[in-house]
Formats: C-alpha cells, structure tokens, sequence
C-alpha cells in the first residue's frame, strides 16, 4: 500500500487503520531508533512512544490536515526528537546495572550471536562518534531506507542539509573505523 493511499484511509477511518500504520512503520522505527540510542530496550519504548503520540495526535486534527501529512517523516519527528530526549536524559543520570537473570532468547547460536554482536557493538560505537545530526542523517538514510526529502522533512532541515550529514557522517564513520584498525 503507498503512503497515500494508508494517509487517505487514516483520513476515514483512524481506529481501523492505524494498525496498518504500525504494521508498516514500526519495524524501520525500532530498527533506527537502535542504531540511535544502542540500547534494545530504550528502541522499544520509543517506538512504542512514537506510534502511541502519533496515534493521539491523530485523533485531535481536523481530516483534511490527516489527508495532507506525510506520514512516515512526520511520525519520524517524532521518534527522532525522542530518541534525543532519551540520549539526553541518559547523559544526565547514569543508568545502574540491570541485576538478576537474563530472559531466554532462542535467538541465533552462540557462535553467529558473538559475531553479530560484535560488529552491531562497533557499529553502534561508531555511531556514538558522530554528532547528532550526522548519525541521525545516516541511520535514516542507511538502516532505515528513508529518502532525503523524507528525510529533511522529518529533521526539518534542507534536503541538501541531510545529504550533506549523510556524506559527512559516513566520511567520519569511515575515517573512525580505518583508525580503529590500525595497531
């Protein structure tokens, strides 16, 4: 289904499409946010967060403003300015360690799951590196697949702004990955 067609049927029917809406957003959602803030848990809550204040706001404004939104960067804003507020919150008091037992995942083997888990840790190391705009700008473009006019309008920048953090951003990434592998 296109975005236009899922925002016209927003538009009639709010409460019987909006789980369309998470259906096709959330995943891209969980997925940058991730890449954002590191932390599987803190993606979770604010995808869920982001879907749940786009839905609420959705229920306050007039159709025609439904039918007119560009829905993926609008919901975007708001999980990026989420994201920000998590990362800021967190600098500002230190998370303790989680004490007791792990819950059971049946996720990969052992072997493939250190792999994994050591390249998503570098990357997310690296990703840390950038500043907000780039690493933003890069995880939208690149993790989750967003053009730069989609892009732009959820940032509320230029597009020519975030293509710019875009190629910045993997510049930097670059440069900081070359220099970890050096002895």
């Amino acid at each position: 289904m296109t975005a236009d067609t899922l925002t016209a049927r927003l538009a009639d029917d709010l409460d019987g499409t909006f789980p369309e809406v998470v259906r096709e957003l959330s995943a891209g959602l969980f997925s940058g946010a991730f890449r954002m803030l590191g932390n599987r848990q803190d993606a979770e809550d604010v995808t869920q967060e982001a879907l749940v204040r786009a839905y609420r706001a959705l229920g306050d404004y007039p159709v025609d403003r439904i039918r007119e939104l560009r829905l993926r960067p609008w919901v975007w804003t708001i999980a990026a300015n989420l994201c920000r507020n998590r990362l800021r919150s967190r600098s500002r008091r230190p998370q303790a360690p989680l004490t007791g037992h792990d819950p059971i995942d049946a996720g990969p083997g052992p072997d493939e799951a250190a792999e994994h888990s050591d390249l998503r840790g570098r990357l997310a190391d690296l990703l840390a590196g950038l500043p907000w705009s780039m690493r933003t700008a890069v995880v939208l473009h690149h993790v989750v697949g967003m053009p730069y006019d989609e892009i732009a309008a959820a940032l509320e920048r230029p597009a020519a702004t975030v293509r710019s953090d875009v190629h910045r951003g993997l510049a930097r990434l670059r440069v900081a990955a070359d220099t970890e592998e050096q002895p």
